[in-house]
C-alpha cells in the first residue's frame, strides 16, 4: 500500500517563515527572502506543499529537484517560476534549496487596492507547471536581479505611507518582464520532442479516426497529451498562430465535416456524432458560426 503524502498547507507568510525557521516577515502579507540565508531544511519525508498566496522565484544556482504531476524538473542558472494560490508541489526527502537567488511571497490581500490585484490574475504564467519555467538568457537574468535588489532592499526599509505603493511598481515591473521573456521563449525554445503544431495536429489526426464516442477533445485533454499545462499551450499557440487551443481544436472539426460533407453520402446527424458531438444541433450551430453556412447548405453548393 503506498504511503500518503504529508501535505503542509500554508495560509499566511508568517507560518511560512516559521517552517523556514527564519524571522517573522517585516510586512504580514509580503516577504523577500534570499535562498542563501535559508538555514538547511529537515525534510525526512515527501511533503506536498500548498500556499494561499503567490510566490516568484529566481534561481541562479540549484541542485534541487521539484516535481509537478509526473514531472520532475531540475533548475539550472537564471530560473524564474511564478506560483498561484493553492498550486501544489512536492519535494522529496533530502531536498536543497537554491544556492543563491530570491524567493517572493505576496498574499493578494497585499495587492487588494492596486489595479495589480486584477491584473496579476490575467498573466498566464501563474498557472504553468513547474517544467514550464522561465529560462533566462545572462542579460534578461541580469535586468531580472536588479528588480529582485530593489525589491530586497525596500522590503528592508523602515515601513511608511510609501512603502507598498514602491513595493507594488516594482513587482508590476517584473512581472511585465516576466511576460516579455515568456513570448520570446515560445518563439525561441525548443518544445521537448518536437514541433509542437505537428504533434497537436497527431493527436487531433488519431482522437478524431478513432473516437468511439469518446466525445469533442478539450484543451485540457490536448495538453494532457502534450504534457503541459493547459494555459501553456493556449499562451504557446496564441504566440505561434493567433488561435487558441478551442478555435484550433473547432477549425479541425470544421475541415473534417467540410470532407465528409462533400466526399461521403453520411447525414448531417452522423456526422456529429462521428465527430463526438452529442446533439448535431450543436454541431449545426458550430459549422454556422464558422462558415456561415448550415452543413446542408455547404453540401448543397457543391451539388
Amino acid at each position: 500500500m503506498t504511503k500518503d503524502i504529508f501535505t503542509v498547507n500554508f495560509t499566511n507568510l508568517s507560518d511560512l517563515h516559521k517552517t523556514l525557521g527564519i524571522e517573522s516577515p517585516k510586512h504580514p502579507l509580503f516577504s523577500i527572502i534570499k535562498f542563501e540565508d535559508l538555514p538547511v531544511l529537515n525534510n525526512p519525508e515527501r511533503t506536498k506543499l500548498i500556499l494561499d498566496f503567490y510566490q516568484i522565484t529566481i534561481k541562479t544556482s540549484s541542485p534541487c529537484k521539484i516535481q509537478y504531476g509526473q514531472t520532475l524538473f531540475d533548475f539550472n542558472e537564471g530560473v524564474v517560476s511564478c506560483f498561484g494560490p493553492r498550486q501544489s508541489s512536492i519535494i522529496d526527502p533530502h531536498f536543497e534549496y537554491a544556492k543563491s537567488g530570491w524567493l517572493v511571497n505576496i498574499h493578494p490581500e497585499f495587492l487588494r487596492s492596486y489595479a495589480l490585484s486584477q491584473k496579476i490574475k490575467q498573466l498566464g504564467f501563474f498557472d504553468y507547471v513547474i517544467n514550464e519555467a522561465l529560462i533566462l538568457s545572462e542579460d534578461e537574468q541580469k535586468s531580472m536581479e536588479i528588480i529582485f535588489h530593489q525589491l530586497e532592499r525596500e522590503y528592508h526599509l523602515p515601513i511608511d505611507s510609501f512603502s507598498q505603493d514602491v513595493i507594488v511598481a516594482n513587482l508590476e515591473v517584473l512581472l511585465s518582464y516576466c511576460n516579455r521573456y515568456y513570448k520570446r521563449q515560445f518563439v525561441t525554445r525548443k518544445i521537448s520532442g518536437g514541433g509542437i503544431l505537428e504533434r497537436l495536429e497527431n493527436i487531433l489526426e488519431s482522437h478524431f479516426q478513432n473516437n468511439n464516442n469518446q466525445g469533442l477533445p478539450s484543451p485540457s485533454y490536448l495538453a494532457n497529451q502534450l504534457n503541459i499545462s493547459t494555459r501553456y499551450l493556449s499562451d504557446l499557440l496564441k504566440q505561434l498562430t493567433g488561435h487558441t487551443t478551442q478555435q484550433l481544436i473547432q477549425d479541425k472539426i470544421i475541415d473534417l465535416s467540410k470532407d465528409r460533407l462533400t466526399s461521403t453520402q453520411m447525414s448531417v446527424s452522423e456526422i456529429a456524432y462521428q465527430l463526438g458531438f452529442e446533439y448535431p444541433q450543436s454541431f449545426s450551430k458550430l459549422f454556422k458560426m464558422k462558415t456561415n453556412q448550415t452543413p446542408l447548405e455547404y453540401r448543397q453548393s457543391f451539388n
